[in-house]
């Protein structure tokens, strides 16, 4: 769950968590999103239709809908009908004047049970805070104060660390922007041959079951609605079955990942995470993002025979522990050994999410031993290795920093020119070997960053010179010393892994399917003590 969006530096005493996006060039996995309920162990089933929203496009002044069959435009609020023909359409629908918006700054300050949240409203505004709610099916979130958007982060950091000190929030409050909407609104379809003014949210329906939202076609249905921002969203309305369509072969490419059992794996993962994300935002008008943040969707056009049939082979296949929906996370590649949720997120442990060897025997080498004897980057491993070895790329990587790069690296971080980097200390490690505290020890002072925020901190400089947030937490680091001067001339890290390590290994999945392994049973490895059913 991504708690902090600043870049800002902080001292040892006060570190926060953020969780860095997967790229999605390859084997994705979803982030844990900011603003839904904190990582617990399981997910209560909710009130559901059997459709899923996507905001396939978030946020526009305009967006384009269209079908290339017969079609019909209609108001959502009233059900009536706005303009309807044959033969294709392509309308563009936007916003009427009449409407004013606000955008504040809030902190979020917990997403719990309603009795919870009306005690510490009590609270805050027993000592003069402004309040506000969202309510989603999970829980009912609680935004403690209001800021306007020019507010600096010093200011804003200040009230956060006023309401600790007072018991209201905790260091994983975040803040958000929040847009309030007065006076109607009100949408204009045109088509350039017709036009309509709608009073409700534009949805378009098509006789062939395809909708194009902006450039991509679609199942389901089209909508455009007003977002939390004020401007307006492109929503995917379809079956959530049709939605893994065009998820699992996103998420796990099926060329060169075609390894049906694995496929398989990856479609009850993304069905689970899917089910517990409904009306995550809600205030947005969608449940789900299209993208890493939640999960990759492509649409229609992304579809594959071979992810098809996987997603139909497990039609209505969840995970569960307890009876409850699981938080079905999942990532690229481990780097040989899958990572404790807390040991990424700011949470409890969970009992499904524990760290897990990617190994078919019992090696007793810890995976740090070979970050540096197998140094990255290649493209295939030994056989009968770790299961990822054969598929990931990025098994194991290695990345160089000369000493003025790290410097910009750290000073990015710092928010200030920090000089030379004299150290990197890791100082503590998780039991997987994943890094949880650093020091950055610079001639400015000495800079602390912990978990998966690292990764965002200690950036690699790309082909083209730009930062991209390091591909995991797995690695050591080692200064490059000048034999003649004995000074710090570069920093070298070796690694393994791509993405957050918690949950299911995408490529450890396909190497475990390609070694006679089925999904059910790479589905228990990754997740510790869970239960398959059938949740509809």
């Amino acid at each position: 769950m991504t708690f902090l969006r600043s870049r800002l530096a902080v001292p040892a005493a006060a570190l926060f968590l953020a969780l860095g996006a997967c790229s999605d060039m390859d084997p994705t996995g979803p982030g844990a999103r900011a603003g839904g309920p904190s990582l617990d162990e399981g997910v209560a089933a909710t009130a559901w239709n059997g459709n899923i929203r996507i905001g396939v496009i978030p946020t526009s002044t305009s967006v384009t809908l269209g079908s290339a069959a017969d079609w019909t435009f209609t108001n959502k609020t009233t059900g009536a009908t706005l303009l309807s023909g044959t033969g294709g359409v392509s309308a563009t629908v936007t916003l009427e004047a009449g409407s004013v918006s606000e955008t504040r700054w809030r902190l979020q300050v917990m997403c719990g049970s309603a009795s919870a949240v009306a005690a510490q409203i009590a609270a805050a505004q027993a000592l003069g805070h402004p309040t506000m709610t969202e309510v989603i099916p999970a829980c009912t979130r609680l935004l403690i104060g209001s800021f306007p958007v020019s507010a600096s982060f010093t200011e804003r950091n200040n009230y956060k660390n006023l309401l600790i000190s007072q018991g209201l929030a905790a260091a994983d409050a975040f803040w958000r922007q929040i847009t309030i909407v007065t006076g109607v609104t009100q949408y204009r379809v045109n088509t350039g041959s017709a036009q309509a003014v709608s009073s409700g949210p534009v949805v378009l329906t098509s006789s062939d079951g395809l909708v194009k939202i902006g450039t991509l076609p679609y199942r389901g249905t089209g909508e455009v609605a007003r977002n939390s921002a004020g401007t307006l969203a492109g929503i995917n309305e379809l079956p959530i079955e049709q939605y893994l369509y065009g998820v699992v072969p996103r998420e796990l490419p099926p060329v060169p990942y075609g390894e049906i059992e694995a496929q398989k794996a990856q479609a009850v993962a993304a069905r689970t995470y899917a089910l517990s994300g409904l009306g995550k935002r809600a205030a947005d008008g969608y449940d789900l993002l299209p993208t890493t943040t939640d999960q990759v969707y492509g649409g229609y056009s992304a579809e594959h025979p071979v992810s098809n049939a996987a997603v139909d082979a497990t039609a209505g296949v969840v995970a569960v522990y307890q009876g409850k929906l699981i938080q079905a996370l999942f990532s690229s590649t481990s780097g040989g050994y899958t990572a404790n949720n807390e040991d990424v997120y700011n949470s409890d442990p969970i009992p499904y999410l524990r760290g897990v060897r990617d190994h078919q025997h019992g090696n007793s080498q810890h995976v740090l031993d070979s970050l540096k004897a197998h140094k990255g980057p290649s493209l295939r491993g030994k056989k009968n290795g770790d299961f990822e070895a054969d598929w990931s790329k990025y098994h194991r990587w290695s990345f160089e920093w000369t000493a003025d790069e790290m410097s910009d690296v750290i000073s990015l971080y710092a928010g200030q020119d920090v000089g030379r980097v004299l150290a990197i200390n890791v100082v503590e490690r998780s039991n997987s070997g994943r890094v949880k505290l650093i020091e950055y020890v610079t001639e400015a002072g000495t800079f602390a960053d912990t978990k998966d925020r690292v990764r965002t901190s200690l950036k690699y400089v790309n082909a083209d010179g730009s930062f991209s947030s390091l591909l995991s937490t797995l690695f050591v680091i080692e200064p490059i010393i000048d034999r003649r001067t004995g000074e710090v001339e570069g920093f070298e890290a070796f690694g393994g892994g791509w993405g957050h390590g918690v949950g299911l290994s995408q490529t450890g999945a396909v190497g475990m399917a390609e070694k006679g392994f089925t999904y059910e049973e790479i589905l228990h490895h990754y997740y510790q003590g869970i239960d398959l059913t059938t949740w509809y």
